[in-house]
């Protein structure tokens, strides 16, 4: 049933489009080996399209992208003549891009340690506070720190700790 709260969802507005209208990002640090690949081959063969392929609006893949990959092969491919459901995400900064991406797949794959450290390098270099990329993204302060060291950033540089031990009491 569909009601105002819903239509204004992205999912209810799936459109099937030609899968070479989209395009990977280049930061997604998501990586699926090949065995869960080709399993994913198979539930599309076997089950249909199940979940859509999530876009920006210019049409980058947020979320979605080993099935995209999976829809270039011919089997797949002539399921839907090179059709691909996509749901469009409105229109937002690089970051907010970016924050999608690693929320879509945080619960599922896992995530190389370089390419994730980059990400939020560039998230805090664009003005994010670690506190921000904490809340954003779900992650504790300890993994943004680590991530963050990785890229020679170090702690103090990003959470400015506001916290004073009683040791010294000015005058």
């Amino acid at each position: 049933m569909e009601n105002k709260k819903t239509q204004n969802q992205p999912l209810s507005n799936i459109n099937w489009i030609k899968r070479d209208e989209l395009k990977p990002n280049n930061y997604n640090p998501n990586v699926v080996a090949p065995p869960e690949l080709k399993l994913l081959k198979i539930s599309i063969q076997e089950d249909g399209w199940t979940q859509p392929i999530v876009a920006n609006a210019d049409m980058s893949i947020v979320d979605g992208f080993h099935r995209w990959t999976v829809s270039g092969h011919k089997e797949i491919y002539e399921l839907t003549d090179g059709l691909v459901p996509v749901v469009i995400l409105k229109e937002t900064d690089d970051n907010q891009k970016k924050m999608a991406t690693i929320r879509h797949n945080r619960a599922r794959g896992t995530h190389k340690v370089l390419e994730m450290s980059n990400i939020i390098t560039d998230m805090v270099n664009d003005g994010l506070t670690g506190e921000e990329i904490m809340k954003r993204l779900m992650m504790e302060k300890d993994e943004v720190v680590r991530l963050l060291f990785q890229a020679g950033i170090p702690k103090s540089e990003i959470f400015k700790d506001k916290e004073f031990s009683n040791a010294w009491q000015p005058k």
